[in-house]
């Protein structure tokens, strides 16, 4: 061994190591930005990536309804045991242009179907942050991520009261020390590259249109 690399070893073997303490607390950065404020940031935010924001009220279903035929969508699939999809079955008008499609086959038995360029696909959230106009999912079993990254649009349900300032402040004001999820996405905007030829195109690696409705 050469003197170097056992000077270096001797060394890291004999340094003290103390008992792992607790992580100091830093506190996140903020802004003193109110609720309309963090909203109207976000959505300037989301729109500049191209992302649609629309607000809604109680009756978010029927105007996601009319919203999706204006965009010519057949089928919104949707996932029953989700945060939202009671409320969202339960408003879908009777006798509706745009079928609720349930998601609830194995994606092997519905691979075909998830491509269908008329599809929407609808999901919660966690929240939302005004400073990049990102989007915050927790994906799971009642809403996997196929239904963010398959169809060609891409409708999200947000609550106002949770878009924080930025990423740290989420992450603090949810607890996520706590518990973790097994997978967390940040969605700004539609999907987009411009790997080839230095041309921006939408839709390559997931939805052409993100559509968030904010109650």
């Amino acid at each position: 061994m050469c003197d170097g690399r056992r000077l270096i070893l001797e060394r890291l073997r004999a340094t003290h190591r103390d008992a792992p303490g607790a992580a100091a607390a830093v506190p996140p950065r903020r802004f003193p930005w109110g609720r309309a404020e963090r909203l109207a940031r976000f959505q300037e935010r989301l729109t500049a990536v191209h992302g649609e924001v629309q607000r809604v009220d109680t009756q978010w279903p029927r105007f996601l309804h009319d919203l999706l035929r204006r965009h010519q969508v057949r089928d919104l699939l949707f996932g029953p045991g989700g945060c939202h999809g009671a409320a969202l079955a339960q408003g879908w008008p009777d006798g509706a242009a745009v079928r609720l499609r349930p998601y609830l086959a194995p994606v092997e038995q519905c691979r075909d179907a998830l491509f269908e360029p008329a599809l929407a696909g609808f999901s919660g959230c966690r929240g939302a942050v005004a400073e990049t106009g990102s989007l915050v999912l927790w994906p799971d079993a009642h809403e996997p991520r196929l239904l963010s990254l398959v169809p060609s649009i891409h409708v999200v349900l947000l609550d106002a009261d949770t878009i924080c300032s930025t990423f740290a402040e989420l992450l603090q004001t949810q607890g996520w020390a706590r518990g973790m999820p097994t997978n967390a996405l940040l969605i700004t905007g539609p999907s987009k590259s411009a790997d080839i030829e230095q041309t921006l195109t939408y839709g390559v690696h997931g939805p052409k249109e993100l559509i968030v409705l904010v109650r």
